[in-house]
């Protein structure tokens, strides 16, 4: 099994308080402060859900393009149900991304409720009976697990502990489950399956990948390749967190490059821990008075600045 070479907490220290968890918040602000990335292992997501997730996501994905293509909607921007191959591309990149994907918004509450009023509710196909169920239970997992690592964020900058959380209770977080074909001999030049980019929500969550890929940008321009297996979760900060930390924290480019073996596929599900739509991302006072004393970054909302990047990534 390949070795971790983030930064890497277990969750148990953090239920266990005392000087655990204040060593679990060390670790957490500082790979935050310095990478942007981190792994968490004892993490509760078991591999048995995994397989199963993984197992619903193949027998959709594996599903005829023109019946996957009825699960597709442009009005919701990419944001729920089925986008196809090559859709969506990186911000500052012109080549179409090498995967196509599914994304569930907020489960367990009423259609009409108003996280879903910018996309709509969840739907599901019903090709696969257990991809909603199963997925759904996936999305309560990681979702907890969020809130546990933005209570850890905010503590470790002497905020209130709930700073961070409180801005993604009720918010549209998103499991996106990807899918990575094999690579075609025709791609357009310079197509990988995931562009360099950074995330534009709070955190995120990758629960283990069914293959490699994942690479982050190191400060001196290299790139580091991350392990993805079950074992543990990897965690990034987003441009969210990073525009309200006034850059303390590092939203850190990353990508998926593509396989040696051209024939192989690659399935993953990240969970992008969002701020609502109202919440103001303007830099915190304190983080400010930590980076110099003056603000770095915009004063908008989270939901001003998700419309910004849907458009940029070619989904809006």
């Amino acid at each position: 099994m390949p070795v971790q070479n983030i930064p890497v907490v277990d969750l148990r220290d953090w239920a266990s308080g005392g000087a655990a968890r204040q060593g679990f918040v060390k670790t957490v602000g500082g790979a935050l402060s310095d990478t942007g990335f981190f792994a968490v292992r004892s993490h509760g997501v078991g591999d048995a859900l995994m397989e199963r997730a993984y197992g619903v996501a193949k027998a959709f994905f594996h599903l005829p393009a023109e019946t996957k293509a009825r699960y597709h909607d442009p009005a919701k921007k990419g944001q729920r149900g089925f986008t196809g191959f090559g859709r969506e591309h990186a911000k500052d990149s012109t080549a179409p991304d090498l995967k196509e994907f599914w994304q569930v918004g907020r489960p367990d509450v009423p259609d009409d409720h108003p996280v879903h009023r910018m996309f709509g509710p969840n739907f599901w196909p019903s090709e696969v009976p257990a991809f909603g169920p199963t997925l759904v239970e996936l999305y309560r997992h990681l979702e907890q697990l969020g809130g546990i690592l933005l209570e850890a964020a905010a503590e470790y900058l002497d905020e209130p502990a709930r700073q961070f959380r409180e801005m993604a209770t009720d918010s549209d977080t998103i499991v996106r489950v990807l899918y990575y074909p094999p690579v075609a001999k025709d791609v357009p030049p310079g197509a990988v399956r995931s562009a360099a980019h950074e995330d534009i929500n709070l955190i995120t969550l990758l629960s283990g990948a069914t293959s490699e890929g994942l690479e982050l940008k190191r400060h001196d321009g290299t790139w580091m390749p991350i392990h993805t297996g079950f074992d543990t979760i990897v965690v990034d900060a987003g441009d969210m967190l990073q525009n309200v930390t006034n850059g303390l924290y590092k939203s850190t480019t990353h990508r998926v490059v593509n396989p040696g073996d051209s024939s192989s596929e690659r399935f993953s599900m990240p969970c992008f821990i969002h701020a609502r739509t109202n919440v103001s991302l303007a830099p915190l006072a304190s983080c400010i008075a930590r980076t110099g004393g003056t603000a770095r970054y915009p004063s908008l909302t989270a939901g001003e600045y998700l419309e910004q990047r849907l458009r940029e990534i070619g989904l809006a």
